[in-house]
């Protein structure tokens, strides 16, 4: 769900009006904090905080730098096996 909305802030990151990007970004902000509060591992939790200040410089960027938001994006999904696979699948960048 957490990528979910990242490809949302992605697909919006062109338009000029910047709230329905940063929603999408406070959206991934929130399942963040709720899988952080979740999660019994606590390396797992710490990692995912680290990742999660990616994801704050993104929402309090004016313009989104479509490469910055495909390496938080990528490292998500290699945070676990199931989802590394997934990497390969990612098409090219959004262009802003």
């Amino acid at each position: 769900m957490i990528a979910n909305e990242l490809h949302r802030a992605a697909k919006l990151s062109g338009r000029r009006d910047l709230e329905p990007r940063r929603n999408a970004f406070a959206r991934a902000l929130r399942l963040t904090d709720l899988t952080v509060e979740a999660h019994p591992r606590r390396a797992v939790r710490r990692e995912l905080l680290r990742w999660r200040d990616l994801v704050a410089a993104l929402y309090l960027a004016e313009t989104v730098d479509p490469l910055a938001h495909r390496s938080v994006l990528t490292c998500l999904l290699r945070m676990t096996y199931a989802t590394a696979g997934q990497v390969a699948h990612l098409g090219p960048p959004e262009q802003s």
